[in-house]
């Protein structure tokens, strides 16, 4: 059991290349998977020799991720993979031109050993003050950004790839950036299932893999963040969407996490609130140090075999659609 719980993390590196220190890191913790940021993706022959080293040293099939937006959020640069943005495309209302331009990123990205894609952006951009979300989202009005959302999840299925809808429960009616301090939203439940569930829904009918939370408070749910809220990640995702995927929080480095605790209560809290994988940014030293933390709240009977075991049966779950052929 300890070995496996390795596989609740997923984590980048603070190099260009992954380190001999990371690797071992990897091989030692059986880690669940590895997040590339720009400087790990360009050029991109580079990111294709780091990929295989990393799968390598985990010794089973791991998470390798990357945002791939499309627009200002494109770890990989250049042709064939970066693409218009979400809301230039949203604005145009061309879903076909958005097919034609992810299908040919998708099959690349898997091409260079990318499994992942943390997107489509599901949220809806309702408040134009929302800096973060700018050019990343698809548009206000879930019809039109349905279309989107489920062209981008099959496309990925069908090149082998993995989605990952992002920000649960909807971050676009909120104010604040997550990476610097704690986003707040004002909707209320009913709200929720008229606007932003919509595009959630839409995306897990048709088979998307894994939901990311965000460092976001939401007074009308609870008075805890969504990333260790149960009442958002167990109640609200997994009983009313009906969602028996993944669920993965955003980088527990965000400075929106930090009034949850040090880096090993964000971990603990955030896992015992239902999600499945624990993301972490370039610092995998801090992801450590969380796995360790959580390993010592198991032995202290803080955490039970059977919510350790339904998390690494997702996981395993679907890590075994990787093996699969691509169509």
């Amino acid at each position: 059991m300890m070995h496996r719980l390795g596989q609740i993390i997923l984590t980048g590196f603070d190099t260009p290349e992954p380190s001999d220190e990371f690797l071992r890191f990897l091989e030692a913790e059986n880690i669940g998977g590895v997040i590339l940021f720009e400087e790990n993706c360009n050029p991109h022959v580079m990111a294709e020799t780091s990929i295989k080293a990393i799968a390598s040293a985990t010794g089973s099939v791991p998470f390798v991720g990357v945002d791939q937006e499309g627009g200002r959020v494109c770890r990989f640069r250049g042709k064939p993979v970066e693409y218009d943005s979400p809301a230039e495309l949203g604005r145009r209302n061309d879903v076909e031109l958005f097919a034609e331009q992810f299908d040919r990123a998708a099959y690349y990205l898997h091409s260079l050993g990318i499994n992942l894609l943390f997107g489509p952006v599901a949220d809806l951009y309702i408040n134009p003050a929302n800096i973060c979300l700018e050019g990343r989202s698809f548009g206000p009005n879930p019809a039109r950004v349905i279309p989107f959302i489920e062209k981008s999840i099959k496309i990925a299925n069908r090149a082998g790839i993995l989605s990952c809808l992002k920000h649960f429960p909807g971050f676009g009616a909120a104010i604040n950036d997550p990476h610097k301090e704690i986003a707040v939203a004002d909707y209320d439940e009913e709200t929720f299932l008229n606007r932003e569930a919509l595009t959630f829904k839409a995306g897990i009918s048709v088979g998307a893999d894994m939901v990311m939370t965000t460092h976001m408070l939401l007074p009308a749910f609870d008075d805890k963040p969504a990333t260790i809220s149960r009442k958002i990640v167990v109640e609200l995702l997994r009983q009313r969407l009906g969602f028996d995927g993944i669920a993965i929080t955003d980088d527990l480095l965000m400075l929106g996490a930090g009034e949850i605790g040090e880096i090993g209560e964000r971990a603990l809290e955030a896992f015992l609130a239902g999600h499945d994988i624990l993301l972490f940014g370039r610092d995998f030293r801090a992801a450590r140090a969380a796995l360790h933390y959580i390993r010592e709240a198991y032995n202290k009977g803080l955490i039970d075999d059977n919510r350790i075991l339904s998390s690494l049966d997702r996981i395993s779950g679907i890590k075994s659609k990787l093996a699969a052929p691509v169509l």
